[in-house]
């Protein structure tokens, strides 16, 4: 109990190298970009300030002018009464109004502000005696006008005058915010220069302090396996608490270096009693040689057996037995080829003449049960090919597709080009193939009783493992089946420049 409680512990303190990356990463991006959110707000502060230090200037520059264009339009109408005149005074006179809302009319404590609320009201009379003047034109009133227009005009001098001495006093007071902001801007930028250097110098000892961590004991556990690459087992690791993947690998390191000392002392341990074993192997070995020497001369002569299988065709034609005689000839030209053949290459002409003698053989014996199709492309015919290929996959068919179903079978023979290749197709409608065992013959995985189960000791493993040695491709064969009794196809993709 209390070991399984100190596991627990260990697992629940447990702080992965990412995890700690992440977090170093994470602290100084957000120092960083904390000390930048404060600089940047800062100094656009003060910019704002800046950008506004002569907005009252400019306010008042557009209130000057636009009592300019009010007075122009009113002497142009008294002069012409052009109505052009008359709608360009009623224009900039709204646009007037607009302007004087920015003045002031409350405060009286201050110079300034006292002479914003004076051009205010003197600009509010100032417009009612324009109008008056316009309406005394209208009404063709000349003295009227006349008397209005010369007050008018008097005062717009006075207002004029107000606002350019304003404008002044302005000028000088926002002329000196200017500089005394320009100033503070120039000492805020070196501060915060200042500040982004110190949190900088901080930042890096941090992650240096955050990252010592792991990096001492990656470098300890480096030179440990730089010692042990020179050929020295014997070396001490400084134990540590896994609290991360350093500690884990530092410990099987160490748990490894003690297995592989162990692991020597084993092999020298070993090495007698595997040099003993080597000379009772080769006595075996002798043995076996000797057993298989006895086996093939225990063999009937192939050579003697075709012979025979003739003597007995031209028996049976002197006799007019036309049927025997096809079928020995039939089993003489199969054997032949097996002798003649089975180490050379072949034409696809020579294995498909070789799988019809297969074929009549195997009807004969069976009473002409096996259904055999072809459809082939002679043109195709005369490519080079191991020998013994197709035959050994008939008989497979037969074998273990199609000898046991209950309907009628069918094996079916196509050649025809595809994508480049000449493709040989061996198709049966019997029981199928699983998917395991499709892929167990492609990789060369069968058991010895599925290599062993054949007629004449050619197996797919055989014939799949010589067509990849003679193309020198992996994909020259391709195994397909739909499921249980849904047949089995063989297809061999000769390469067509072969």
């Amino acid at each position: 109990m209390p070991k399984n409680r100190k596991k627990n512990r260990k697992k629940r303190f447990f702080i992965s190298i990412q995890t700690k990356l992440l977090f170093v990463f994470l602290v100084a991006t957000f120092i960083i970009f904390g000390v930048n959110i404060y600089i940047y707000f800062n100094i656009n502060k003060m910019i704002i300030n800046i950008d506004k230090v002569y907005e009252s200037n400019a306010m008042l520059n557009e209130l000057q002018n636009g009592l300019t264009l009010i007075h122009r339009n009113l002497e142009s109408y008294l002069d012409t009464k052009d109505t052009e005149a008359m709608e360009g005074y009623f224009r900039n006179e709204q646009e007037y109004r607009k302007q004087m809302e920015n003045l002031n009319v409350d405060i009286l404590n201050d110079s300034v502000m006292i002479a914003e609320k004076n051009i205010y009201n003197m600009s509010q009379y100032y417009l009612s005696i324009t109008e008056s003047a316009i309406e005394a034109k209208r009404g063709r009133n000349v003295a009227k006008y006349k008397e209005y227009y010369d007050d008018a005009n008097e005062l717009y001098g006075y207002i004029n005058s107000y606002i350019y001495n304003l404008n002044n006093k302005r000028f000088r007071n926002n002329s000196n915010n200017y500089e005394t902001l320009f100033s503070s801007l120039k000492y805020s930028e070196t501060s915060n220069l200042l500040i982004l250097f110190i949190v900088s110098v901080l930042n890096g000892t941090l992650i240096i302090f955050l990252t010592r961590g792991i990096t001492n004991p990656l470098k300890d556990l480096a030179k440990a396996a730089g010692e042990v690459a020179k050929g020295t087992l014997d070396i001490e690791l400084v134990e540590s608490v896994p609290h991360d993947e350093v500690g884990i690998v530092t410990s099987a390191f160490g748990q490894m270096v003690k297995s592989l000392k162990d692991y020597i002392e084993q092999i020298k341990k070993s090495i007698e009693l595997e040099s003993a074993m080597k000379e009772r192997q080769l006595m075996m070995e002798t043995h076996l040689r000797d057993a298989q020497l006895k086996y093939l001369q225990a063999q009937i002569n192939p050579h003697f057996m075709f012979n025979t299988l003739n003597a007995g065709a031209q028996l049976a034609m002197m006799e007019g037995a036309d049927k025997t005689y096809r079928y020995v000839q039939n089993v003489a030209d199969f054997f032949r080829y097996n002798v003649k053949k089975n180490n050379d290459v072949v034409t696809l002409e020579e294995e498909i003449e070789l799988v019809d003698n297969y074929i009549y053989i195997i009807n004969v014996r069976f009473s002409g049960d096996i259904n055999f199709k072809k459809k082939i492309d002679r043109d195709l015919v005369n490519v080079q090919m191991p020998s013994m290929i197709l035959q050994p996959i008939v008989e497979n068919c037969i074998n273990h597709g199609v000898r046991d179903i209950k309907w009628e079978n069918l094996i079916e023979l196509s050649v025809y080009e595809e994508s480049g290749s000449i493709c040989v197709s061996i198709r049966d409608n019997g029981v199928g193939m699983s998917a395991d065992k499709i892929k167990r013959i492609m990789h060369s995985k069968l058991g010895e009783a599925d290599l062993k189960d054949t007629v004449n000791g050619v197996g797919l493993d055989n014939v799949i493992g010589r067509l990849r040695l003679f193309y020198e491709r992996e994909d020259v064969i391709e195994i397909t089946s739909a499921g249980e009794d849904m047949g089995t196809e063989v297809a061999i993709y000769i390469p067509l420049e072969v």
